[in-house]
């Protein structure tokens, strides 16, 4: 049976994508930071008529990460999938950023799925097969205004990660990225927005508010996106980077063949008109 670790599933896509994966036949460990937050994933996994494992994880803890690892590669032999999927949002420019925000959007954003890359990569290099997908965002590829720290993280994770794949492949591990577009969770409410809205930036960040809520109004169904990251997973024929979406394509796409970065700026610029 494959078992998968899989980080951030107390709701949204990475609940769903857990779920998916369990009714695929995977033994899915399941972790999440706080455990007083797991009834929508119990009662989700009830109604699937699957079991998850059930981890207490905060992955900017990094012994806690190496002692998840080390206890079920102990109880099951190993883990043959990691999906790096929990994330933190962030609003805001240079200026309106403290040094303390940006530092923790390295760490969750990037540093934690790194380090438990780091922890799982021994193990699927001895066994000769593993699959390590880490779920960015088309903010790994575009960057956009008043998402600094946020695509700052997430291009350096998709840099990591893409370095990584093709030395990881030598030994049967495939690496690669997912790309979600606006997806309907709680990702957006719960995003770190900045202390102080006046200033040089009052006229600027309405319009950057209005863009995104008109984005995630039409935004893609966790449920949607989560089976996007299993299937993607389970994928026989694993390629580096995919996306949640036929929209997030064609977002990402502006961006990987933006070889002089004005495609790109030419539409972020009009978001704040």
């Amino acid at each position: 049976m494959t078992t998968t670790l899989i980080t951030g599933t107390s709701s949204g896509m990475g609940l769903f994508a857990a779920i998916d994966l369990a009714r695929r036949g995977h033994r899915v460990i399941a972790t999440l930071r706080r455990p007083d937050a797991a009834h929508a994933l119990r009662a989700a996994a009830a109604e699937a008529g699957v079991s998850v494992d059930l981890r207490a994880l905060d992955i900017t803890d990094e012994r806690a990460s190496r002692d998840v690892v080390a206890a079920v590669q102990e109880q099951y032999g190993g883990i043959d999938v990691l999906v790096n999927n929990a994330g933190l949002g962030m609003v805001g420019t240079a200026e309106q950023l403290d040094m303390s925000a940006i530092e923790e959007q390295i760490e969750v954003n990037y540093l934690a799925p790194v380090r438990l890359t780091k922890l799982v990569l021994p193990g699927m290099r001895a066994a000769g097969q593993g699959r390590i997908l880490s779920v960015t965002s088309v903010g790994g590829a575009v960057g956009q205004p008043f998402a600094d720290a946020y695509c700052g993280a997430k291009f350096a994770l998709e840099g990591f990660m893409q370095s990584l794949a093709p030395v990881a492949e030598r030994f049967g591990v495939r690496v690669s990225v997912m790309e979600p577009g606006a997806v309907a969770t709680s990702f957006v409410k719960n995003a770190v927005r900045p202390e102080v809205e006046d200033g040089p930036y009052a006229e600027l960040l309405p319009a950057y508010y209005r863009r995104t809520e008109a984005a995630f109004a039409a935004a893609q169904s966790a449920e949607s996106a989560g089976a996007s990251i299993a299937e993607a997973a389970c994928d026989p024929s694993p390629v580096f980077r995919y996306q949640s979406s036929d929209g997030a394509t064609a977002f990402v796409s502006a961006s990987l063949a933006d070889t002089d970065g004005e495609r790109v700026l030419g539409f972020t610029r009009g978001w704040l008109a």
